[in-house]
């Protein structure tokens, strides 16, 4: 952090008072520092009320002696500073739009046909929109570090709010190693680096990454503006592919049907040999479209840089920022999702009318054989509009959609190492470290730090290699694969091959599996948060309690954003997710049982239930939710965020 200039002393506003009384000295309720950290957030303490270690703290606060005039300060809060805008935006997009689309769109294509492509992604687009509209309506109140933790934490049980952050930092971590070994396959689509292990090992496996790590290294403004640039490009790229794909199948020329006429005369064809009718075919659909759309929630995790724009007047009061707080959001976390929703459902389309639903240039299911019915020789590494652009014959065509292809995977997988580092940093950050705590806390304390230029440096790296190993499996298969094209062990090299490309498979689908956990368990929190601030209402409104008054009609501008048709949304978002969660990563198993299919769906929920089950036992919690009936602990949380929200937003 920069030094602060010469503070100036400014009134807090009415609403704040009551709310600071009693966690700091009188005289520092009466005047507070404008444009400094709030006097609460320098420091940080953790007391569960069952006595018990914690991984996400209690609020930050300043206890004083008996004579109110020294306070005891704890361990200094961490503060991360971005100005709100545009590098929300694209960082949001950059993790959505990633290789999701071009893979799995073509995946979804041969397996279910090409309805099941436009009704997939409208499906998954309108469940991501329901689930934002959940998340969104609480991170324009409270826009905290770990959010999505925190959230779970307080509004539903606080072990499985740790088992939320536990989880999601999983999902992004494994992502960026799968993004890298993803970049593997787009390189290989040139001879130059298709079985050169060598190449593959110090470059794209060691080196890539190593280069993303620094620039998540730099300072997190100059990073911002690489996400605008990067978000930018990507989006100019798919709309190149687009039109690109409009203008291949119009000029078909004209002694022929159009594409799309021939290759929609059976909407509903589909893989026989993956599932018995196109209902089941449809549901596996859905799964995988579901990849496709991890990322829309990210903009929770950017949260951790929010800095409230400052006003001309600074005079001013806190509360005359609130809607410039809540607008940061509503963008990325309402619209988001439908232009998402908008982008993949069109690309998806105009993909379908070019190529063939049985043409073995589309990716297939991994754990199925080869289809020599129909032709195909070997697996494809292809994706569905690089597979057009071959077909097309336009030359070196496929080439530059490879090369958007592999730009969009590397610039996704920076992002994503971006909201590890930060969901890491925000599990981590404020815990307890005092004396009595157990080890380990030590350990994870250590990683809640920032380097002088305001990055979690040693989360980062840490999210960075914890899964770096994963890419270089992939060696172990292009050396058998060697070694079988010298008729050397060709039955065991063939094992190991299926052995490491069935692991790598499974940990990268078990990261997007996961996000469906995290997605449901955000609706039920704030399902529980909605019936809280109902059922108080009243209690709330006469105790002034900022930011929750969801009814009154006499402040409009005191809740941020009022999220549509509450709770019916909450409710139907939650059902969909635990549906694609259960039923639709299941539908694979209903053909026949394939043990790829059924570690990748339900291993995540088996070990997010067992750390659940864990947290519990080690910090001998109750097992009952959080008491959310009495509105004098109702006003304790909701005191607890706001505190949290005003040492993270004062900068």
């Amino acid at each position: 952090m920069s030094q602060p200039a010469e503070p100036q002393l400014t009134e807090l506003a009415e609403w704040a008072r009551p709310w600071l009384s009693g966690i700091l000295p009188t005289r520092m309720v009466e005047q507070i520092p404008a444009g400094s950290p709030h006097p609460q957030s320098q420091n940080s303490s953790l007391h569960p009320s069952n006595d018990s270690p914690s991984l996400i703290s209690s609020p930050s606060f300043v206890s004083t002696n008996s004579d109110d005039t020294a306070p005891v300060t704890k361990r200094p809060d961490e503060h991360l500073v971005v100005t709100l805008g545009k590098e929300r935006t694209m960082i949001t997009i950059n993790a959505t739009l990633g290789t999701g689309l071009y893979w799995r769109g073509g995946q979804i294509l041969e397996l279910g046909g090409p309805l099941a492509v436009v009704l997939s992604f409208l499906f998954i687009g309108v469940l991501t929109w329901g689930v934002m509209q959940c998340i969104t309506e609480m991170l324009c109140i409270w826009p905290i570090p770990g959010a999505l933790s925190v959230y779970v934490s307080q509004f539903v049980d606080e072990e499985l709010g740790i088992a939320v952050g536990v989880t999601y930092w999983f999902v992004y971590s494994m992502s960026f190693s799968t993004l890298v070994a993803t970049s593997a396959a787009e390189f290989t689509f040139w001879d130059y680096f298709n079985d050169r292990p060598v190449i593959q090992g110090c470059i794209i496996y060691f080196g890539i990454p190593l280069v993303l790590v620094i620039i998540n290294a730099i300072k997190i403004e100059i990073y911002g503006w690489l996400e605008v640039a990067t978000g930018s490009i990507k989006i100019l790229f798919l709309g190149v592919i687009i039109v690109t794909l409009i203008a291949i199948n119009l000029g078909a020329g004209p002694d022929t049907r159009p594409l799309h006429t021939k290759y929609w005369a059976s909407p509903t064809e589909f893989d026989t040999r993956a599932a018995n009718n196109w209902g089941t075919a449809f549901l596996m659909s859905i799964s995988i479209a579901t990849f496709a759309y991890t990322g829309v929630e990210v903009v929770a995790a950017s949260a951790l840089e929010a800095k409230w724009p400052q006003p001309a007047d600074e005079t001013s009061t806190i509360r005359s920022n609130d809607a410039h707080i809540g607008k940061s959001f509503k963008f990325s976390a309402r619209f988001i999702p439908v232009l998402a929703m908008v982008g993949y459902t069109i690309s998806g389309l105009v993909a379908t009318f070019d190529i063939e639903r049985a043409s073995c240039a589309l990716p297939r299911l991994s754990w199925l054989s080869l289809d020599v019915e129909a032709g195909c020789t070997g697996p494809s590494n292809s994706a569905a509009f690089v597979a057009i652009a071959k077909i097309s014959n336009i030359p070196h065509l496929a080439d530059v959609f490879n090369a958007f292809l592999v730009f969009t995977c590397l610039s996704c997988a920076a992002t994503n190492l971006y909201v590890a580092s930060r969901t890491l940093f925000g599990l981590t950050s404020r815990l307890d470290v005092g004396e009595g705590q157990r080890w380990y806390l030590y350990v994870f304390a250590w990683f809640g730090k920032t380097d002088r230029r305001q990055v979690p440096l040693r989360a980062m790296i840490f999210s960075a290699v914890a899964f770096w190993w994963v890419p270089f499996l992939q060696l172990i298969r292009a050396n058998n694969k060697t070694q079988s094209s010298e008729n050397t062990n060709e039955s065991s090299s063939r094992g190991t091959r299926a052995s490491v490309d069935m692991f790598v498979e499974v940990l990268s689908q078990m990261a997007y599996s996961a996000v469906l956990i995290v997605w449901a368990c955000e609706c039920l929190a704030f399902i529980r948060f909605y019936h809280c601030i109902y059922q108080h209402r009243h209690h709330l409104k006469r105790e002034k309690v900022p930011h929750v008054q969801r009814w009154s009609e006499e402040d409009h501008d005191e809740y941020p954003y009022r999220s549509h048709r509450q709770p019916l949304t909450a409710y139907l978002s939650l059902l969909g997710c635990i549906f694609v969660s259960l039923v639709a990563n299941g539908a694979a198993l209903w053909n026949g049982f394939h043990l790829l299919p059924f570690l990748a769906s339900y291993l995540t929920v088996i070990v997010f239930v067992g750390l659940w089950v864990l947290l519990k036992i080690m910090r001998g919690a109750k097992w009952s939710l959080v008491d959310l009936s009495q509105p004098d602990k109702v006003t304790n949380i909701f005191k607890h965020l706001n505190e949290i929200r005003l040492g993270v937003t004062q900068s």
